[in-house]
């Protein structure tokens, strides 16, 4: 979305904030109306306005450096973060506090109908009810805890998913090897080193035999992964380190001074893999060997519908022998969807990320829900369809909004064997 799209659509879920706030603030008045101490009762109402507006003005403050050469700082994710959650639990509050205002309407059309035109027993809208206030604050309570939990503790909750895929064709050197996969770091959004320090020990402590990287490694700006270069250049294995550029990593969503800065950008990031140790793969297909025996690594660039695309599969196909055991590295699970499974080059195995699961959802045994789904056939996991594999990884970072939920941060083993 363009910069002034963005923006009328941010200011009219704003006006609806802020008349949600009118709303809550009346249902509040009547939580607190039989308290003894006025000064409570103040407390309580101003102090809610102060902090619900307060994040609004914020927000509408900084909506203006969002698009600017460092983008969205995490203070900018935090602001914006605790403008949702404020939003959603609102919202709860709201619903609840309208249905009940609806009982109060018909309760008054009912009192004035049934009275055989005697006088009616009360006002035609009578007073709203502490009752419903107080079960309007319950149920936003569940909401509000949730997300703020996200915020703090989620978005750092490291989740290992473990994957044994088998194959007819896979080489018998390659039966059991192993690879660690991560994706979407987004460093320009941590805010706590020691946090993320604990993923990567996570991941290095797998000790696979191949690490994988697909995409995302900043939000915008290559400066970004700086203060993490170290700590993620930890992350070694055996066969290698290799990685993909994400939609984020060509600074689209930020305004440059000059397309020759955003270009410079784009080579100072690619530096940066290098400064990692990871083997940047732009389009490009490479041999792994073991005992002997072979199979095909490849990476593309960024292919996705709806965003940059200008991966070029055919590109990096080429020299690949047709028969040799294929696994892809492409950021979007869409380049699978439209271009990888119905190939005629066949490609056993497609790694990607790009989703986040929306970092929020539900993930409980057979139950799977987030919002993303509604955009994206595969959004976190394994998808199988004519003997080709996909496997999206739901990100190790996250963006504008500074938590998780649900959906917690991932990171991927996942094991080939071959089918006896």
């Amino acid at each position: 979305m363009h910069g002034s799209g963005f923006l009328k659509v941010f200011l009219v879920i704003t006006a609806i904030s802020l008349l949600f706030d009118w709303y809550v603030f009346n249902g509040l008045k009547t939580f607190v109306a039989d308290w003894q101490s006025p000064r409570s009762r103040q407390a309580v109402l101003w102090g809610y306005l102060i902090i619900s507006v307060g994040v609004t003005i914020v927000i509408l403050v900084s909506l203006g450096s969002f698009r600017t050469a460092k983008g969205m700082t995490p203070f900018h994710e935090w602001v914006l973060s605790l403008f949702l959650v404020f939003f959603i639990t609102k919202l709860f509050f709201v619903i609840i506090l309208f249905l009940g205002d609806i009982g109060r309407f018909f309760y008054g059309i009912g009192d004035h109908l049934f009275n055989n035109g005697k006088k009616a027993v009360g006002p035609f809208f009578p007073a709203r009810r502490k009752f419903i206030s107080e079960v309007a604050i319950l149920v936003a309570a569940f909401p509000f805890t949730g997300l703020i939990y996200g915020m703090v503790k989620g978005k750092y909750d490291y989740k290992l998913h473990k994957q044994t895929l088998y194959f007819d064709d896979l080489p018998d050197a390659f039966d059991g090897f192993t690879i660690t996969q991560i994706s979407d770091i987004h460093s320009g959004s941590f805010d706590n080193i020691d946090a993320v320090q604990r993923g990567i020990d996570m991941a290095k402590a797998q000790k696979s035999d191949l690490f994988v990287f697909t995409g995302d490694l900043v939000n915008n700006a290559a400066w970004e992964i700086d203060p993490y270069i170290e700590r993620f250049s930890q992350l070694r294995a055996p066969y290698g380190q290799f990685s993909i550029l994400g939609n984020h990593d060509y600074g689209d969503y930020i305004e440059w001074n000059s397309e020759a800065e955003k270009a410079a950008n784009l080579e100072q990031l690619k530096d940066q893999h290098k400064k990692l140790g990871y083997r940047l793969m732009l389009d490009e297909n490479l041999e792994l060997e073991k005992n002997g025996q072979k199979i095909s690594l490849i990476g593309v660039q960024n292919w996705g519908r709806g965003f940059i695309q200008i991966g070029d599969l055919d590109k990096a196909l080429k020299g690949v022998d047709p028969k040799a055991f294929k696994i892809l590295l492409s950021h979007d699970p869409t380049h699978w969807e439209e271009k990888v499974r119905h190939n005629p080059t066949k490609i056993h195995l497609t790694l990607a990320g790009h989703t986040h699961g929306a970092q929020f959802g539900v993930e409980v045994g057979k139950l799977r829900w987030s919002p993303v789904q509604y955009r994206y056939l595969d959004w976190a996991g394994l998808a199988t369809e004519n003997g080709r594999n996909l496997y999206v990884n739901r990100g190790f970072g996250f963006l504008a909004f500074s938590g998780r939920l649900g959906i917690w941060p991932e990171i991927t083993v996942i094991t080939l064997k071959k089918k006896v």
